[in-house]
């Protein structure tokens, strides 16, 4: 028998470890939970390090929204012993980036995002983001196991109510993207460079180091930037350059420092 395995990410500890060992009675599948973004990541980790890789992720839509104390834990489910440390509170990641993450390094797996409410905008950019289904909390099992059995198949699921609103969305994303795209190609080859450097998380100080510039130059070309996307912050731009298709630089420069605000280093 081919088994399945299955990661729950959900910070509302009740609800997570219910759905887990509801999906553990199936004589095919193993599950594990998680309680954090960040927790989630390293379960994806030590599963592909031991030989033992997921193939399904549920990922809480509002993951990082519970109250402190709810989660944040990574527990197993299944007659495992839970640990609770609360140690992840510094590093909360929402379901959809969570999504994105998981399709950029982890791309085997499949993210099926678990929502309390039917929402056809967040539900278009769980797709775009890379996830496989969009399903109700409230939905039954046997619904939810049709899903991930689904989803391994390359299926796409959605609710039916839903269906239209999401490609409303997607169709109106597609036009933003055009829109990105063209003011992109505004910029000279390297601002592009430093659009990138921004896009991966870059502050000014690294930038320079990067490109071999100075910082006066790079805050010139960052103001630049910004002017030339008609945006007056790094996370709008780096929101518009990811709509727009444009990466992150690579890291791989030595004392890279990740800026941690929305504006200018």
């Amino acid at each position: 028998m081919v088994r399945i395995r299955v990661l729950v990410v959900d910070d509302h500890r009740i609800f997570a470890e219910s759905l887990a060992a509801a999906l553990a009675a199936e004589p095919d599948v193993d599950v594990a939970a998680a309680g954090s973004g960040p927790a989630a990541l390293r379960c994806l980790e030590r599963g592909a390090a031991e030989g033992r890789k997921f193939d399904v992720m549920l990922i809480d839509a509002d993951l990082g929204t519970a109250l402190p104390g709810q989660g944040g834990t990574t527990h197993h489910a299944v007659a495992v012993a839970v640990p609770d440390s609360g140690a992840e509170q510094d590093g909360l990641v929402d379901g959809i980036s969570l999504v994105a993450g998981v399709r950029s390094g982890h791309g085997a797996v499949r993210t099926v995002v678990l929502a309390e409410k039917d929402d056809p905008r967040r539900a278009a950019l769980a797709l775009q983001a890379g996830a496989s289904g969009w399903v109700a909390k409230d939905c039954s099992l046997q619904r939810l196991l049709a899903v991930i059995r689904g989803v391994l198949r390359e299926e796409t699921h959605l609710p039916p109510a839903l269906l239209t609103g999401v490609l409303r969305e997607l169709t109106a994303a597609r036009k933003h993207r055009t829109e990105s795209e063209r003011l992109v190609e505004s910029l000279t080859p390297r601002e592009r460079e430093v659009l990138r450097c921004m896009v991966a998380g870059l502050g000014r100080k690294a930038v320079a180091e990067r490109l071999f510039l100075s910082p006066h130059t790079v805050r010139t070309h960052m103001q630049n930037v910004l002017g030339k996307l008609s945006v007056h912050s790094t996370l709008a731009a780096v929101a518009l350059a990811r709509r727009a298709g444009v990466g992150p630089a690579e890291l791989t420069v030595p004392g890279d420092v990740v800026e941690r605000g929305g504006q200018l280093a």
